[in-house]
C-alpha cells in the first residue's frame, strides 16, 4: 500500500502518520490512538482496528494474536442541545432529555 492511504476513515489518518507513530516507541493499538486520535472517530475503531493491528504485526514482527486489543469503551447516549445551553423551560434530567420516562420514581426526574 501507498504511504498515503487512508487507514482510520474518521480520523484521515494514513500509514505514514502510524508508521511515524510506531517509529516514535508506540507498541499497541492505544498507544497509536493516543498518539493520532487513530479509532477516535464516530466508529470507534470498528473499521480501523484490524487494518492498524496488522501493521503493528508488520513493523515489530510478532504475530496479530500477541498484539494487546485495543480498550473499548461504552457507547454514548446523545445529549440534546437544549440540555446543554441550559434550556430550563421544563424540569430537565436526563431520563427526561430521552423522552424516557423513569418508572422507578414516577416523577421522571432524579433527585
Amino acid at each position: 500500500m501507498d504511504k498515503s492511504t487512508i487507514i482510520c476513515r474518521c480520523e484521515e489518518i494514513n500509514i505514514d502518520e502510524l508508521e511515524t507513530a510506531m517509529r516514535l516507541g508506540t507498541e499497541t493499538f492505544d498507544d497509536i490512538k493516543r498518539m493520532t486520535r487513530c479509532g477516535m472517530g464516530p466508529c470507534q475503531s470498528k473499521i480501523c482496528m484490524n487494518l492498524v493491528n496488522k501493521l503493528i504485526s508488520d513493523f515489530t514482527g510478532n504475530p496479530i494474536s500477541d498484539i494487546l486489543p485495543a480498550r473499548m469503551r461504552m457507547p454514548l447516549r446523545i445529549t440534546r442541545i437544549g440540555t446543554l445551553a441550559g434550556d430550563l423551560t421544563e424540569e430537565t434530567s436526563v431520563i427526561s432529555v430521552f423522552n424516557e420516562t423513569d418508572t422507578e420514581e414516577g416523577s421522571g426526574s432524579h433527585g
